[in-house]
């Protein structure tokens, strides 16, 4: 079965700031949440960004030799369950894997009163699940979670056997640099988004004054 194309918003390959191991992270576009601090408000809303079949996208998340992870995030994911779990299921043909997802639904919500009819078929296929939604005043800047109201759920018997400290490990962040495009991967740590932020507009700033053509 072919399922719609992924919108995608972003994706990275090789990163070890969301997750154990090298991994590779893809971003959908489109959440209908709107929690306040949200680091990624340009991908809330829901309109058409990179549509990727989940064959070309599974070949893009495995390009490097050496991931051994997938990292799904948003936006909202579970908006887009069929589509990512084909990708996944299309990944582990070629390659064994692990899957973490974040997702601003509660499991027991997923679960009882799933969002989308597929949203089983890809918790089936995730080893650890993020769920929750953001909130800035719980954000103790530890920790995968950016909150900690979110909740790590480890599904899998591969997750619960891993050491990885979801909840309060120390973040690190990468910022990936796609010509005058740049790219934060991972959860921030305290000021790190802020300081990323007044970099971004910096350079911009510079750019439309150099090359007003230029600026986007």
């Amino acid at each position: 079965m072919t399922a719609t194309a992924v919108n995608v918003a972003a994706t990275h390959v090789g990163t070890r700031a969301l997750g154990p191991g090298l991994r590779s992270v893809v971003w959908v576009q489109g959440c209908p949440f709107t929690c306040r601090g949200c680091m990624s408000p340009d991908w809330i809303p829901d309109r058409p960004a990179r549509l990727v079949s989940p064959e070309a996208l599974a070949t893009e998340l495995l390009s490097n030799d050496q991931v051994t992870g997938l990292t799904i995030s948003g936006g909202e994911p579970m908006t887009q369950a069929t589509a990512l779990a084909e990708t996944v299921e299309l990944a582990r043909a070629r390659r064994d894997v692990s899957v973490l997802c974040f997702t601003g639904h509660r499991l027991e919500r997923l679960r009882e009163h799933p969002p989308h009819p597929d949203v089983p078929r890809l918790l089936a296929l995730v080893d650890v699940l993020v769920d929750g939604l953001y909130v800035a005043g719980h954000n103790t800047g530890r920790g995968l979670r950016g909150s900690t109201n979110q909740r790590v759920h480890r599904l899998s018997s591969r997750s619960r056997a891993e050491d990885h400290d979801y909840e309060n490990g120390p973040r690190s962040a990468e910022i990936a640099l796609d010509g005058p495009e740049a790219l934060l991967v991972g959860v921030p740590p305290t000021g790190l988004l802020e300081a990323f932020d007044t970099a971004v507009t910096t350079v911009r700033n510079r750019i439309a004054q150099a090359d007003p053509g230029r600026a986007r």
